[in-house]
């Protein structure tokens, strides 16, 4: 990266920015969940080597400047992960994941020279809207600020529905399709699910069965555009038990 970076290197390589750069940091990590999600090993292997060449250049471009070096981003992290595992590195007795989680916030938070002003502060808003509602949810049950059971989100949800349905203007059904999404993000937390792969596999389970839908009227001539809400629905349901 260096040598790319250098006098004589690549164009490319040498116009880049810390802002031109950054966006291949999140493009890659999602390349690399698709081929985790295809169970394409090495697919996995290729992407993880694209995701890794970002903070070396991301590196490469503040050793440039005088920042810092990689080395001590691998110097920090290696520190951390010692610094947080005192149940493995020190006398710390932690049995669970739970209780894990627990000596890591709570090591985090003495890490902090500065308390935030306000305890959501910490989570960022520069994320994809499910993750911030999964990371505000759970900082808010980690203070008791929470449901006692799935079973009362369930509840919560048909309220949130119901209210969506009473909603008449444009801005008032954003407002409760919006709670209704944030309740759905709590279930999953409940369920201990993420709620990015959940969507994400769905996603990735549409695509293949409107796939089959499309590629079974092609074989009878029939476009997509053609075609009525029972055909495709016939084929939907096709697909499903294919």
């Amino acid at each position: 990266m260096a040598q790319l970076r250098a006098p004589g290197g690549c164009p490319w390589d040498r116009e880049q920015t810390f802002d031109t750069i950054k966006k291949y940091l999140l493009e890659e990590t999602y390349e690399v969940m698709d081929s985790i999600d295809a169970k394409d090993w090495p697919g996995v292997a290729e992407e993880l080597g694209d995701l890794m060449l970002q903070p070396v250049f991301i590196a490469q471009l503040a050793a440039e400047e005088g920042h810092f070096k990689i080395e001590d981003s691998l110097d920090a992290i290696n520190e951390k992960l010692v610094r947080r595992h005192p149940h493995i590195f020190g006398d710390v007795v932690a049995e669970t994941s739970d209780e894990v989680l627990k000596n890591w916030n709570e090591i985090k938070a003495g890490e902090k020279k500065q308390k935030p002003a306000a305890m959501l502060d910490p989570v960022s808003r520069k994320q994809p809207a499910l993750a911030e509602a999964r990371d505000i949810s759970s900082k808010a049950a980690g203070v008791g600020f929470d449901w006692e059971n799935p079973q009362q989100v369930v509840d919560k949800l048909h309220e949130e529905l119901e209210e969506l349905t009473r909603a008449e203007t444009q801005a008032e059904k954003e407002d409760e399709l919006g709670d209704m999404l944030f309740v759905l993000v709590n279930l999953a937390r409940f369920y201990k699910v993420d709620p990015e792969q959940a969507l994400r596999k769905t996603n990735a389970k549409f695509r293949s069965r409107f796939g089959y839908v499309e590629q079974r009227l092609n074989e009878t001539g029939r476009p997509l555009p053609g075609a009525s809400i029972q055909e495709m629905e016939a084929l939907w349901q096709e697909a499903k038990k294919r």
